[in-house]
Parts: C-alpha cells; structure tokens; sequence
C-alpha cells in the first residue's frame, strides 16, 4: 500500500448516515452532527456550503463538497439564508430552538418525494453522507485537508456520482452495503481529482508518491514498517546515494527519511494499541521495534506518553 491507501484505508462510509432530500427554496440546515468527515453533491439545483469560519462555496450538479469536521457548518440555498432546521447525529433532525421533528413534518412531503423522487422543478436534490475516521491513521487526512474541499465537475468522479444516483433510484436488497461502498469510492474519486489541481495544497507525503526517488522509498516503509529499514537501504533501493536521497526525501515530505520511518511506525502502533488486543509486545514487533520496551521507550520520546497509557486513553502523568 502507498501513504494515500493507508491513510483512506481508515476512512470508512456509513449508510445509516446517508441521505438524499429535496429542498426547496429557500432552505437551509445547520449540520451539527459532529462528524469527522462529510460528503455532499448535488444531483439538481444547487447548494452552498458556508463554514462557520470559512468562505461559502457554491456546488452545482456533479460538483463535490468534502467536509471536514467536526466543526458544525450550515447548508442551504443561499449563503444568507437562516437555517430552519439542525441535523444531528444519525439524521436526527430538529427545529431551532431544539423540538425534535421526523424527516416528514421538517420536509412536509411524501415519503417518496423525500427519497428523491419528487419533480419540483425549483427544488434542490442533495445527496450527502458521513465518513468514520479511524485513529492516527486516518487523522492524517483530516490534517491534510481545509475546512472545504470543494471538486468540480470531474470526469474522475463523474462515473461513481452516476452510480451512486442511480443506485438512489432503486429500493433493493443490500442496498446499505452498496451505497456505502460507493459512498467510499466517491470520496476517493474526489480526493484524487482534488489533490490533483494546481491549486490544491497537498500534504508532502502525497507530492512525494509520484517522485522517483522518494516515491519508492515511501511504498518500501508503508508495505513493511517491520522491515530494520536503514537510510543507506532505502536510498540503495530508490536508485540514490545517502546524500542525494536524504535531500530528496526531506525537501519533498518535509521531514529526513529516518524521522518519517519512525513517525509512520509510530503511528502505526497507536491505532494497533487502540484497535486491537495484541499485546504491547507483539505491536512492538509488527511495528519494527525489537520489544515492548524499545517500543515504549520511542512512543514516549515521540509521544509523550507511553504505550499502555495511549491505550487507555490517559494522558502521562508527572513522573510516570
């Protein structure tokens, strides 16, 4: 896997927070749902995205919104229009002043209309659902990303947002399923297309993948942490000397290649501390660590905390 695959690996959609209305104007929603990470295109009209402490950005028909929380943000059909309803968690929705309402009464319309088969030439059709961000790992997207990352009409993305109103459509088994995976495949479509524009301030590691000198060491570390990787290795197996390849390394990820194996082992064993039952020890080994006491040793010198500590979700204490 190559530093993008790990890092979405840990990015997961969740049907029973997707959703498709129709709005008509004017309308807006104040989502407060605290999720890590939201995707929003529009299938009809149009709607603005308007952070909190951002610039409102416009999305048309087969344009993305990715959102990265869990800072609440509102939605609607102007960037001035005053939210008449809050989406909380689990597509709970309610008034402003906190009385609880069902999908029917906040959208006063058919349930089939709802799902989006409504033809109200004035109204908007917005699909959108919410993404699990799994430990270290997958914060290293969010800390890749602004408030908004807005993807315009893409022929990258275009065939998966195809499918994924099309699968809107139907009402069939296993649909939760397909439209999670398709959900997920929109995201990705989307984050590629948007790293991919001139404009758009990718992180080091993401730059460095298509470098070839870089490029293979970060596919060596993120297929094998294991490995007792050495600079002179890494630089011998990306086709560079020490010197050239320590350079290289530096000015693309923005950290020395030893400091990077660390990091990412590092990170590693965080998520494997919180996600599983492996003992301390045996993460130690997987990770590239000899025991449990090298690895504790290193996650409080990078960390400051240590690996039992991290576990239970405590901060270190004085003197411990």
């Amino acid at each position: 896997m190559d530093a993008l695959a790990d890092v979405l690996d840990g990015v997961r959609a969740r049907s029973a927070e997707f959703c498709r209305a129709v709005l008509e104007p004017p309308w807006a929603l104040r989502i407060a749902d605290g999720a890590a990470l939201a995707l929003a295109t529009v299938l009809r009209g149009h709607a603005w995205v308007v952070p909190d402490d951002g610039e409102p950005v416009l999305v048309r028909p087969g344009e993305v919104a990715v959102v990265r929380g869990p800072r609440h943000y509102t939605v609607g059909d102007h960037p001035e229009t005053a939210p008449s309803l809050t989406v909380l968690a689990g597509n709970r929705l309610t008034t402003m002043d906190g009385v609880e309402v069902s999908a029917a009464e906040a959208l006063g319309r058919a349930p089939a209309e709802r799902a989006g088969h409504g033809s109200d030439d004035g109204a908007a059709v917005v699909a959108s659902g919410t993404y699990q961000v799994g430990g270290d790992i997958g914060s290293r997207l969010l800390t890749a990303l602004p408030a908004v990352v807005h993807v315009p009409a893409s022929a990258a993305v275009a065939p998966v947002l195809a499918l994924l109103a099309a699968e809107l459509e139907r009402d069939e088994p296993g649909q939760s399923v397909v439209l999670d995976r398709l959900l997920d495949l929109a995201l990705i479509a989307s984050l590629r297309a948007w790293f991919a524009r001139a404009e758009a301030q990718t992180p080091g590691w993401y730059r460095a993948l298509s470098d070839p000198v870089a490029g293979p060491a970060l596919r060596l570390v993120h297929d094998d942490p294991a490995h007792p990787w050495t600079l002179a290795e890494l630089a011998a197996r990306s086709g560079a000397s020490r010197a050239a390849f320590s350079r290289r390394f530096t000015a693309l990820v923005g950290t020395p290649p030893m400091t990077y194996v660390t990091g990412w082992r590092l990170t590693v064993a965080a998520d494997l501390l919180r996600q599983t039952d492996a003992t301390v020890e045996t993460i130690a080994r997987r990770v590239g660590y000899a025991n449990a006491f090298a690895l504790s040793v290193a996650f409080k010198r990078v960390r400051g905390t240590t690996p039992r500590l991290h576990r239970r979700g405590r901060p270190v204490q004085p003197g411990s």
